[in-house]
């Protein structure tokens, strides 16, 4: 049972997990892009580190192939003027100095290997970066359309606004005239007073007009004409 809980706690908070990665997809993305470039940055650093005493390291041996190849030409001139002991002393010297020139061209190979990987590593985060930041580009482009069409299925399946105009309209249309209603209220009046059954007797010509209408208005045109 308990193992059971367990699986379903680590299940579930996996789902949460995948939810919070979905919802904040482009924010996560922007964030390891800029750990990606601050990690890049540390590696450049570290390898202008290593250029700059390459560098160093291979003025040096300039200087100490200089100093040596100059000393062996002096040592060389004592030995032929037998001043051995001059020459024994530059010997000591020019020995020493190739000592130190070995030591420095170690150094030299040592560097010269950690830049070629450090640069190859750099170059390739490098395209990497660049290669995320596309994508980058992408996704969003992405989100935005998914966002625009999830407001439109909304508004699509729900009640948009295009709905709730339509049924203001209808509801105005479809309310009652007011004059028409006035119209029937007074029929209605006319026909619980009787006033309805001398309107319609006046109107068929019968007894005295009380008001003029237009057949008598034409009847009394033509008697004059």
């Amino acid at each position: 049972m308990l193992s059971t809980l367990k699986t379903l706690i680590a299940g579930s908070s996996a789902r949460t997990e995948d939810k919070v990665k979905d919802a904040y997809a482009i924010e996560l993305i922007e964030q390891n892009l800029r750990l990606a470039e601050g990690n890049l940055g540390g590696a450049k650093a570290t390898l202008a580190s290593l250029i700059q005493r390459q560098r160093q390291e291979n003025r040096t041996l300039k200087s100490l192939n200089g100093r040596i190849e100059t000393l062996t030409t002096r040592a060389t001139e004592a030995l032929a003027s037998e001043e051995v002991a001059l020459a024994e002393e530059a010997a000591t010297a020019i020995a020493e100095l190739e000592n130190e020139r070995h030591l420095r061209e170690e150094t030299c190979a040592r560097l010269d290997a950690r830049i070629i990987q450090l640069r190859a590593g750099v170059d390739a985060a490098h395209r990497r970066i660049v290669d995320l930041k596309q994508g980058a580009i992408t996704a969003r482009a992405i989100r935005r359309e998914r966002d625009a069409q999830a407001r439109l299925g909304t508004n699509l399946s729900g009640r948009s606004a295009a709905d709730e105009a339509e049924t203001l309209i209808k509801r105005v249309v479809d309310q009652d005239d007011p004059f028409e209603q006035g119209v029937i209220l007074k029929e209605i009046d006319n026909s619980l007073s009787q006033q309805g059954i001398d309107e319609k007797l006046e109107a068929r010509g019968f007894g005295p007009q009380t008001r003029s209408t237009a057949s008598g208005v034409l009847a009394r045109l033509k008697d004059k004409a």
